[in-house]
């Protein structure tokens, strides 16, 4: 067994740490926002799927090498062990970018230049490996406590409205399950590190209003077309 499982999921029980997380992402819980509300609703507009794609291949290309900074950064322990789990999952066979790459190339995807917000999410995972191990793992459970839950809207979002098979829904499929564990482990890697409430709260939520820009940068693209 991960050692990172040993100590329990968010799911198991209410705790100071999952009060704080819950307090911190109020307003920034990503499934709230319309982006997000019109992809599940069948409402995405021709082309916003391959834009989407486009750009968030990018954090998906980004995703190990934040984990492997970051795994180095940190003490040996559970904390690192969660962190390296991830990354294996990140780089198994197939690597999760294939997988992604399998939903970019069926909404046509191509190369494109990195949007504004786009740079500034990368740009903020980034900057939280340059103040502290403790921050950055407080910033990578941000998106993952969420993970789940927008993975499997997302895969039946694809299947119910926009004619996705099952090969250019792996990828979401797959995250649907594996997010609950990255999740586990990483509230257990940061609790292990016995951190600070401001801690917590600074990493959660520069992700999470980093991660909310960029879906605010779709919407608005919509909305010069």
């Amino acid at each position: 067994m991960r050692a990172a499982l040993e100590l329990g999921t968010v799911a198991d029980m209410t705790t100071p740490l999952t009060d704080l997380i819950t307090k911190t992402l109020e307003g920034r819980m990503l499934l709230s926002h319309p982006f997000y509300r019109r992809w599940e609703a069948g409402e995405l507009l021709d082309g916003e799927l391959t834009s989407y794609a486009e750009q968030y291949r990018y954090f998906e290309a980004y995703l190990p090498v934040f984990l492997g900074e970051l795994a180095e950064q940190l003490p040996a322990g559970i904390a690192r062990d969660a962190v390296a789990d991830n990354l294996a999952d990140e780089a198994g066979s197939p690597t999760h970018l294939e997988l992604f790459d399998d939903f970019a190339a069926h909404y046509g995807a191509g190369d494109a230049a990195i949007s504004p917000a786009m740079r500034a999410l990368l740009d903020t995972y980034r900057r939280l490996l340059t103040l502290c191990p403790t921050i950055a793992v407080a910033g990578l459970l941000a998106y993952e406590c969420q993970g789940a839950a927008i993975a499997d809207s997302k895969a039946d979002g694809l299947k119910r409205h926009y004619g996705a098979p099952a090969g250019a829904t792996a990828f979401w499929s797959t995250h649907g399950w594996i997010e609950e564990d990255h999740a586990a482990w990483t509230e257990a890697g940061l609790v292990s590190l016995h951190p600070s409430d401001g801690d917590v709260a600074l990493g959660i939520s520069v992700i999470a209003n980093a991660w909310w820009d960029f879906l605010t940068e779709r919407d608005a693209l919509v909305g010069a077309a």
